[in-house]
């Protein structure tokens, strides 16, 4: 490991209790959902050899089991068995993609949008050859899904409502999926994952420039002053996520220039509690 190197590593006892309270929340979502600590320590010792083959050891001389072993504290004869399993598919459910690029269109599509920028009420079908349909705006996404029951599942998600004119109106903090379902945990995954991600290249490699990684916090508020901070907060949210997403779709209309391999994710969150230390740890100043 060279001086650079080692200047960006955080001591080993300052990230083990920094890992520990990232895990906490996770921890217990496990116990909530009948995952068990056996289940987990087996899902992190394949997890160890993976990271270890995959993305730390490089080249195929490197990846020995004896080197991966070294590195991990995993047995040997665990190893092999656990490098002749199938690797886990990280594909995006389809409910996915096509829910989430239906809306990002709607939010962001000045076909789609009123004088002051906010998704337009659709009609459901044409009632006028000028105005933009709700059946449009599914078909221009995708052909392999009818409209109807795009409506359907949405109505019952609380996404979108229908009015007695037939018109289909957005939820403006869509797209909430639904509580527990794939689409929730499908979100959970991939947007922790880019967090981390990103504050792990912080910290371990200094990125220059580094991945933006701030928050706003405040301690020590009465319950009105979180509540209108968290309102505020929350709309100040939308409106930059708003922003970011019709930037990006005028990107993709360019076209050609705008394909490739690289991906973006712009991530916000609020959240507001108690604030009240575990037992077991010193109190944040």
């Amino acid at each position: 490991m060279s001086g650079t190197e080692r200047s960006h590593s955080p001591p080993p006892a300052a990230l083990l209790k920094a890992a520990r309270r990232l895990l906490r929340p996770l921890v217990r979502l496990m116990m909530q959902r009948g995952i068990t600590y056996p289940i987990l320590a087996d899902l992190l010792r394949a997890l160890f050899v993976e990271v270890a083959a995959q993305d730390v050891l490089v080249g195929r001389r490197a990846q020995t089991d004896s080197r991966i072993s070294l590195l991990t504290g995993v047995h040997r004869k665990e190893i092999r068995r656990l490098r002749e399993l199938p690797p886990d598919t990280e594909d995006v459910p389809e409910i996915v993609t096509i829910s989430s690029q239906i809306i990002a269109l709607w939010l962001g599509s000045p076909a789609y949008l009123d004088a002051d920028g906010r998704p337009k009420p659709l009609p459901r079908v044409a009632k006028d050859e000028t105005i933009e349909t709700f059946d449009d705006l599914i078909s221009s996404v995708t052909r392999d899904v009818r409209p109807r029951a795009v409506l359907d599942d949405w109505l019952t998600q609380g996404i979108v409502q229908l009015d007695a004119d037939d018109y289909v109106h957005l939820n403006t903090e869509a797209f909430i999926p639904r509580t527990g379902g794939e689409e929730q945990i499908f979100y959970f995954s991939r947007n922790l994952h880019d967090h981390v991600a990103a504050a792990v290249a912080n910290i371990s490699t200094g990125t220059a420039p580094p991945f933006l990684d701030r928050s706003v916090h405040y301690d020590g508020l009465s319950e009105a002053a979180a509540k209108d901070l968290e309102a505020f907060a929350r709309q100040a949210a939308v409106h930059a996520l708003l922003e970011v997403n019709r930037h990006a779709l005028t990107l993709v209309e360019q076209g050609a220039e705008a394909q490739g391999p690289r991906r973006v994710n712009l991530g916000v969150y609020v959240f507001a509690a108690e604030e009240v230390a575990p037992p077991s740890e010193e109190p944040e100043p």
